[in-house]
């Protein structure tokens, strides 16, 4: 009976520790043959930057559809990247439609983007008719 049982735990050792081998193997690959579809996207989307792949930016979960400096962004809504790659908002100012404003005083983007302001009404801390 003990010999059964020494039989049953070293199968089962030989067994784990291929697995795990096998899982170690696929992760290692850099080819695509023979994976299935799923692994290949995952494979692509660690591997690829956009300064090669620029379609990259076009995917479901991507940041932005814009590439800068090999990475994903939104020249529409990012600080840094404002209008266009490398054109950065002063302190204060955040990107609205690609151009930087003021969101403290400016009555078109008052306390955020497309936050306007009413006709009579003055944008002051980020509301309209402050005091």
């Amino acid at each position: 009976m003990k010999l059964l049982t020494i039989f049953f735990t070293l199968s089962a050792t030989i067994a784990i520790l291929a697995a795990t081998s096998l899982a170690d193997f696929y992760e290692e690959q850099t080819s695509l043959r023979g994976l299935s579809r799923f692994l290949a996207q995952q494979n692509l989307k660690a591997k690829a930057t956009c300064d090669k792949f620029p379609r990259i930016c076009r995917l479901r979960n991507s940041p932005g559809p814009d590439c800068c400096k090999k990475r994903c962004v939104n020249v529409k809504t990012d600080r840094m990247n404002c209008g266009m790659c490398g054109y950065k908002c002063k302190y204060g100012e955040i990107c609205c439609k690609g151009q930087c404003v003021n969101a403290s005083f400016d009555k078109r983007d008052c306390g955020g983007c497309y936050k306007k302001c009413k006709r009579d009404e003055f944008c002051v801390y980020g509301m309209c008719n402050y005091a």
